[in-house]
This record gives structure tokens, C-alpha cells and sequence, in this order.
């Protein structure tokens, strides 16, 4: 008898992602999944997106954590809304959670929702949960060997940014190394070098956001 587990929850998760990009079509807002380890600065990123992008966008936030709401109250500080949503162990977000939580927000109100995923390269990868598209970080600190270990993070996303740039100098990390992984593995990702720290590249990469998110709205 063939168990087939694995690939029904992801082939229901596949529907319930569907009914997500759907819904937000209609409503013209962008879903944009944020992916990386824990530490590789995606609450860092999210902020810089917010304060350098909301006098343009209406922005909302899906604050994803195993526990607490530590991110969710930074968020809130900036004044949009938050959605925090505590997985209590899970590695992952699934689309029927950011489902239930669609309702939470007035989609006439914005335009585009972040979801800061957990903190991990493996699981978030495998489960689409209705976004327009993914953005993946990989901070210096990390190394330079996960796009070879964790191919599957980094050749479903359409940005990978390599975050804490500022810290090349005092890491080994090989720079063209992962570059050349990833484009080896996936040709149309974008790459981009940021350092919250010092902002250098942010205004590279909000410019590409900023037109990957109106030609998602208006499309």
C-alpha cells in the first residue's frame, strides 16, 4: 500500500496557497515571503523596507515565530499593522495560516504584506503560502557553503540578498562562490550586497521591490 503523507499536505497546501493569490489579486496586494536563518537579519530588512518604502506603499506584516512576539512589537512601533503568528514548534508557515489571518487585515487599506517566515533554510522553502514572490537572505557571518547545502531555499526565491555586507572583511567568505551556486542552480534569481548597518545597497534593492510590487498591484 503506498502512503502518499508527504505529498498530500503539500499538494492541499498548493490549493489553499491558490485560493491566497486569488483573493489577493483581486484585492491588488502583494504578498512578499521573507526567508533566511535565525540572525541572518530579516526584521532588519522588513524595517528598512518600511521606513524607507511607506510613504509610497501601505504596508502590513505577518510576524512568523515558534514563540513570543518580540519582532511583532518592533514592527508595530512603525506604525503599520501586525499579525503575529506563533507556529509552537513548527518550522514553517503553511498557507492555510496566512489564510486565517488575511481577515485580520482591511486589504482595501494596503497594498502589499510582508511575511517575515521562521527562521530556517530548509522547511519555509518547501511550502508556498500564497506569496507573489520570495525574498531569501544569507548573512556573511553564515558562510559561504549554504547555497551548495540548502539548494532548494535559494532556487525557489526570486532575490537573494547578502545581508550584514559590511562584514566581508573580517569572515572567509567567498563571495563569487555563492553567487555562482546560485545562479548555477536557479539563472533569474537577483543578487543583491546590503548592509543594514551602513545602508549601503538598500536603495538598490527597494528600487527593485519597489517595481516587482507595482507590477504585481497593477498587473
Amino acid at each position: 500500500m503506498e502512503i502518499k503523507v508527504v505529498h498530500q499536505i503539500l499538494e492541499w497546501n498548493e490549493d489553499c496557497s491558490d485560493e491566497i493569490k486569488s483573493e489577493l489579486k483581486e484585492k491588488k496586494v502583494c504578498l512578499v515571503n521573507v526567508m533566511g536563518s535565525p540572525g541572518a537579519g530579516k526584521t532588519s530588512i522588513i524595517t528598512s523596507i518600511i521606513k524607507t518604502m511607506s510613504e509610497k506603499f501601505r504596508i502590513g506584516v505577518i510576524e512568523g515565530d515558534i514563540a513570543g512576539q518580540i519582532d511583532a512589537e518592533r514592527m508595530q512601533k512603525l506604525g503599520v499593522p501586525v499579525v503575529q503568528l506563533n507556529t509552537d514548534g513548527a518550522c514553517h508557515i503553511e498557507a492555510m495560516a496566512i489564510q486565517n489571518m488575511l481577515p485580520d487585515f482591511d486589504l482595501n487599506s494596503l497594498d502589499v504584506i510582508f511575511v517575515e517566515n521562521i527562521g530556517n533554510l530548509v522547511c519555509p522553502a518547501e511550502f508556498n503560502i500564497g506569496e507573489a514572490f520570495r525574498i531569501a537572505l544569507l548573512s556573511i557571518p553564515e558562510g559561504d557553503d549554504k547555497v551548495e547545502k540548502y539548494p532548494l531555499m535559494f532556487q525557489t526565491t526570486d532575490a537573494l540578498i547578502l545581508n550584514k555586507y559590511d562584514m566581508i572583511e573580517y569572515f572567509d567568505f567567498d563571495e563569487e562562490r555563492v553567487v555562482r551556486n546560485a545562479k548555477d542552480i536557479n539563472p533569474d534569481i537577483d543578487i543583491f550586497r546590503v548592509s543594514n548597518k551602513t545602508g549601503f545597497g538598500l536603495d538598490a534593492f527597494t528600487t527593485w521591490l519597489g517595481n516587482k510590487i507595482e507590477e504585481k498591484i497593477n498587473a
